[in-house]
């Protein structure tokens, strides 16, 4: 029964993790509520106040939020874990000419992983989070499975391509019944501090938003200038660093060349950009590494998805095939623009999660492919 199972919820200090801890108890469950102390105090004040999702005021919300509806509350210490996992691997990659995708590391790493690993092992029977994702067992599929929420707009199966069986089966997410407004009218029916908390959009170890900066002063010196070419290898000017840019990027280069033009690949080991016009920032074929499969056990051979290759994009027709050294090669039916290595590529089959995988690089020419 549902009264006897304990959940720890993982409270962020907004109002989605609010409101699954409070709709979590007053389906019987047995809450406690756990932020994740991953902020360094002496680096995230910014006038006056500790900012990021889970900085001191994030904490004080959700220990508010916990006082108000009587359940445990307690701060965990993941500093140096996020440290590795999340930050390190964040800098490597714009150092390495790759975009990176924060959120989906501490989905894989942190929540779903260490804090669930540190959940069951305080006896706690799930974890939850205010994540919008349908999570459950398909008799179809034979497994656990991940699908889109019903609210489309606030839909975060992107991030949560790395689920495993294991960990499916001991998450709770209940907001994906739901839309943000009616996640927000629940707060106030419940008389919530944080019904009324705008959504945090930045990057919550970034806090001036400006992750050029945090790059900075997380490598001093690291950042070197070199040459911008054109398509055909010429040098048509410098550029500041090639953390300072990312596949499809077209304003900020300071380039004068009477054109439009738009980053087309960045090359750590030359420490050069090279930019062309805007056709040469669509591509058809890409291939990805790190994959995880969640409907499927793995992919033994070519499958007909909708694959999708930014949060902020939607799924297109495509074919994923395996190949022998691990990798997964997506070819879309119809061209996509600024496919970027270090993002996600996700694949989908109606509203179930298929998996996902991360981008090395487009293929399509010779130089590419090599």
């Amino acid at each position: 029964m549902t009264a006897k199972k304990r959940v720890l919820v993982a409270m962020s200090g907004g109002v989605d993790s609010s409101v699954t801890a409070a709709f979590l108890q007053q389906q019987g469950y047995k809450v406690v509520g756990v932020t994740m102390q991953i902020w360094d105090p002496e680096q995230t004040v910014l006038d006056g106040d500790y900012v990021g999702c889970c900085s001191l005021s994030a904490v004080d919300d959700a220990r508010r939020v916990a006082d108000i509806l009587g359940f445990p509350y307690y701060v965990f210490n993941f500093r140096d874990l996020f440290t590795e996992k999340v930050i390190q691997y964040f800098v490597d990659e714009y150092f390495q000419g790759r975009t990176p995708n924060p959120c989906i590391a501490c989905n894989r790493f942190i929540k779903f992983e260490a804090l669930l690993q540190k959940a069951r092992q305080m006896g706690f029977d799930y974890i939850a989070t205010g994540h919008y994702a349908r999570l459950g067992y398909s008799e179809a599929f034979g497994r656990y499975t991940v699908r889109r929420a019903r609210d489309e707009k606030k839909d975060q199966t992107y991030v949560l391509y790395g689920f495993t069986q294991d960990q499916i089966a001991h998450t709770l997410m209940p907001l994906a019944e739901y839309t943000k407004e009616q996640v927000r009218d629940m707060a106030r029916q419940w008389g919530l501090p944080t019904a009324s908390k705008p959504e945090s959009q930045e990057i919550c170890f970034v806090h001036d938003d400006n992750y050029r900066n945090f790059l900075d002063q997380r490598s001093p010196g690291a950042v070197k200038p070199g040459p911008f070419l054109d398509l055909a290898g010429n040098i048509i000017g410098e550029h500041r660093g090639i953390p300072f840019y990312t596949v499809g990027q077209r304003r900020g280069l300071g380039l004068a060349t009477g054109e439009r033009v738009y980053v087309v690949d960045i090359d750590p080991v030359r420490n050069t950009v090279t930019v062309g016009p805007e056709e040469a920032i669509w591509g058809t074929r890409l291939l990805a590494s790190d994959n995880n499969f969640i409907a499927i056990e793995s992919l033994k051979e070519p499958m007909e998805v909708q694959a999708q290759v930014r949060y902020n994009s939607r799924p297109y027709p495509a074919v994923i095939a395996p190949r022998e050294d691990g990798l997964v090669t997506v070819t879309f039916q119809v061209p996509q623009r600024s496919i970027t290595p270090g993002q996600a590529v996700v694949y989908y089959q109606g509203d179930y999660l298929v998996g996902g995988g991360t981008i090395e690089k487009t293929l399509g020419d010779e130089k590419l492919e090599s």
